[in-house]
């Protein structure tokens, strides 16, 4: 005698709703396939954004960019330099790159060494020489030559002075008051 027919009504039943549930759970609605969307390079030419590698003196993460010639400190607005204060920074491209200075040049430094040249480097290489002949505020920016800077490795850029002032209380060579430092596009 077959297995089926030995087994109760009831549990004919059972067993077809059961079969029944395992298939009607097995069955769903899926989405639709699709193709992921088109992947697009970041915009290195500056549109919509300009890009900008700049060192704040503010930043509370500015030492790690420091490397020569920049007092040590804690955050502040600005800092004093020396002979030849020098950052790096890691521009993801060398098109259209300006190398960006603001700095002071007190007067009470300026009452002793009178007008002094700032010469600005970029890896070593001069990009300008400025005399500057009164004390104040200054902003710098001048076109980097591409071929002086190699995308995504360390670029150094340095403002040297060729005059500095020493404090008479204890012999400190300073050169000029740095706010920030650095490459925008």
């Amino acid at each position: 005698m077959p297995y089926f027919a030995m087994v109760t009504k009831e549990a004919r039943s059972r067993l077809i709703i059961a079969c029944l549930a395992v298939l009607v759970s097995s069955c769903q609605n899926m989405p639709e396939p699709y193709a992921p969307p088109v992947q697009r390079q970041p915009f290195e030419e500056g549109r919509p954004h300009r890009m900008s590698y700049m060192v704040e003196m503010s930043d509370a993460n500015s030492m790690p960019r420091i490397v020569q010639d920049i007092s040590p400190g804690g955050p502040a607005p600005w800092r004093w330099t020396f002979q030849k204060p020098t950052v790096k920074v890691t521009p993801r491209t060398n098109q259209r790159l300006l190398y960006t200075i603001d700095f002071s040049l007190p007067e009470v430094t300026f009452k002793v060494t009178g007008p002094v040249t700032l010469t600005f480097l970029v890896n070593d290489h001069a990009l300008d020489s400025v005399r500057y002949t009164a004390s104040g505020d200054y902003h710098y920016e001048k076109a980097v030559p591409p071929e002086w800077v190699e995308p995504m490795k360390d670029t150094l850029l340095a403002a040297s002075i060729d005059k500095v002032w020493v404090a008479p209380a204890d012999g400190a060579k300073l050169g000029f008051i740095l706010t920030r430092i650095g490459l925008t596009q």
